[in-house]
């Protein structure tokens, strides 16, 4: 097969690749699902503040536009497309939280 040429070991030998050291995540924990877990830590807080300086800078813009009907329009698109990553935001957040209390593991 064509992962074999990456890959030591024979077709269905299991071969140990060992972590790099200093290589913790989450309380010595070194998968992908606690790499992702302290991942989310930092995304969500920086998506909401991306997402309050898109509504800040969008409502500036509909303010300074004077009446112009094409920067209104660029504006109000910007506010509406700034409020769908809102409730995308929001919901994929307690999904999180939610799966987190169904299947009991920690990711937030």
């Amino acid at each position: 097969m064509f992962y074999q040429l990456f890959l030591p070991g024979k077709e269905g030998e299991q071969v140990e690749i060992p972590y790099p050291e200093g290589f913790k995540f989450s309380g010595g924990q070194s998968t992908l699902g606690a790499v992702v877990s302290e991942a989310l830590k930092y995304l969500y807080p920086l998506a909401g503040l991306i997402l309050f300086g898109i509504i800040i800078f969008a409502g500036f813009q509909y303010l300074t536009s004077a009446g112009n009907e094409e920067q209104m329009k660029k504006a109000s698109s910007m506010l509406t497309n700034a409020i769908i990553g809102f409730v995308i935001l929001f919901v994929s957040f307690w999904l999180m939280k939610l799966l987190q209390f169904v299947f009991g593991f920690q990711v937030l």
